[in-house]
């Protein structure tokens, strides 16, 4: 048992990974090496002879069965085909001192061990999708000038900075836990004073501006990769970064052009400038598809009590302490086209209501890995039309990059509520709705600002107009009559919006709910749709 885990621990080792990747090579096995398939001069011809070229073609032939797996160096296939025209040159040193890169990608290395050093002639190492969590140097030929470490487990650069290989001229890091002070500290040009290619992307760095701070002393620093980081969520960014570094040729994969140099001139020297900061716009648009509920009522069905129906839109986001500079447009904007009558008269309390919801809802373990409070926002609540216009936006700032990160990463959840309030007549109470000053199209309006509800949703009988009922409002009763998960990863690759026509599906009125309970066959449905972005 003991010897089976050390020889499982031993493979894991990136020396034994690449012999045994050399192994596969078959360097003395047909078609390779020297055999008797082999035609040699002066040798007597024989049926099972092949001549070179013919050994040469079943090395590439794609129907060969003797063509194998060469992606992992350039150097693969052009020393097997050296074994076919000179097997004798073939020694281990030779073999060792043949490859100059080497690509050993999700091979599940966990260690560089000292093996490696074999390789007197290595330029290239890409070890991406790995399990490395230390690189130490002392274990890295001197001649590498492209080191690929994507995808790995490093949390620290202490191993990898102390006495880096001195001609190293790209160092790939993305995709890894990094980001402390630590780090960032180890970026600078005493340790890497040939680095022209620097990928950091996908990683922790939130401090920009330490960050640039080092970056500034890398000599020969021409192409840096930072999308995927906290602090590229900033509005700072990039043109903090343009200015500060000035001998930079590209960033993020895009070449920096004259205009933009001279567009972010300055921003480096602005000692105000907010660079942990970050905004994000969330609108909400048209909505189509709701089922009438009016449609539901039963005209045999008693006067009350009366029900009105209001539906809303509501989402979370994150909620943080931001400097005393920054504001939070926390106030609903609706367009008042789309309101009817009634929502008129009660615009001041929606408003209200509005902002209350968008209160804290507590402090909860999220699917982004930390405890943090959770913002959710309500839209204004309008009743049903066939197609109802929210027209409200939102710009959240944020100052805890990190977080937003995680909360993009995990994506936005926006529901379809729908609220339904049932109103009674207040015991042995009586308005008197009609006065003798009054005309009476001002009696009319004055019995539709005190019971607006009811001129909704209900048919008036009470023909006799002597009084109407003051009516007392039950509790709400709301209920999710549909939700849906908006993907925002592409902001946190550098884009700048999302626009999307959410489908909220199949949804299920009241009448349909109650007739499933008593298998009634009667069903009304409709898809719900909504923009946003």
């Amino acid at each position: 048992m003991k010897l089976v885990t050390k020889s499982a621990m031993s493979s894991n080792t990136l020396s034994a990974v690449i012999e045994k990747l050399i192994r596969s090579l078959c360097l003395n096995d047909f078609p390779c090496g020297n055999g008797t398939w082999r035609n040699t001069k002066g040798s007597a011809e024989r049926a099972e002879m092949e001549s070179t070229d013919a050994l040469l073609d079943l090395l590439s032939c794609p129907r060969s069965p003797w063509r194998h797996d060469v992606m992992w160096s350039p150097q693969a296939l052009p020393l097997r085909q050296l074994a076919v025209l000179t097997p004798e040159r073939l020694h281990a040193p030779f073999i060792y001192n043949y490859f100059t890169s080497l690509r050993i990608v999700d091979r599940d290395v966990t260690a560089i061990d000292g093996g490696l050093l074999k390789f007197s002639k290595l330029e290239e190492l890409v070890l991406s999708a790995n399990k490395i969590s230390e690189v130490p140097t002392a274990n890295l030929p001197g001649t590498l000038k492209i080191l690929e470490l994507r995808a790995n487990r490093l949390s620290s650069l202490d191993s990898l900075a102390s006495g880096a290989p001195p001609r190293l001229q790209y160092l790939g890091l993305s995709s890894n836990t990094l980001g402390s002070q630590n780090d960032v500290a180890h970026l600078t040009g005493r340790h890497w004073p040939q680095l022209v290619c620097l990928d950091l992307s996908d990683c922790g760095f939130q401090d920009q501006q330490a960050l640039l701070n080092g970056l500034s002393t890398l000599p020969c620093l021409r192409t840096l990769l930072l999308e995927g980081n906290p602090f590229t969520l900033a509005s700072s960014y990039p043109g903090l970064t343009v200015d500060s570094l000035p001998q930079l040729s590209c960033l993020d994969t895009s070449w920096i052009s004259p205009e933009e140099r001279h567009r972010f001139r300055g921003l480096a020297k602005m000692s105000d400038l907010a660079v942990d900061i970050a905004s994000a716009t969330v609108s909400v648009g048209r909505m189509t598809g709701i089922p009438d509920p009016r449609m539901t009522v039963d005209d045999k069905a008693p006067n009350f009590p009366v029900v009105s129906y209001r539906y809303f839109i509501t989402y979370e986001s994150l909620r943080h302490q931001t400097p005393a500079h920054s504001k939070i447009n926390t106030e609903t904007k609706f367009d008042a086209r789309s309101v009817t009558e009634g929502q008129r008269s009660n615009e001041n309390c929606e408003k209200q209501t509005s902002k209350q919801d968008s209160g804290i809802l507590n402090s909860e373990k999220s699917s982004c890995g930390n405890t943090c409070a959770v913002l959710r926002h309500t839209t204004s609540k309008l009743s049903w039309s066939e197609s109802m216009d929210f027209g409200d936006t939102q710009t959240h700032t944020v100052s805890a990059l990190g977080d937003l990160k995680k909360f993009l990463n995990r994506g936005l959840r926006l529901s379809l509520e729908e609220e339904k309030v049932l109103s009674w007549p207040a015991a042995s109470e009586e308005v008197p709705l009609t006065k003798a000053n009054q005309p009476g199209k001002e009696k009319k309006g004055r019995r539709e600002k005190e019971s607006p509800v009811k001129s909704d949703f209900t048919k008036s009988k009470d023909k006799n107009k002597k009084s109407v009922p003051e009516l007392v409002q039950d509790a709400p009763i709301r209920r999710i009559l549909g939700s849906v998960h908006i993907p925002l990863q592409s902001l946190v690759r550098g884009g700048q919006q999302v626009k999307v026509l959410c489908d909220f599906g199949v949804l299920h009125t009241d009448s349909e709910v109650e007739a499933t309970q008593t298998h009634q066959k009667i069903k009304r449905r409709g898809r719900l749709r909504c923009k946003t972005q």
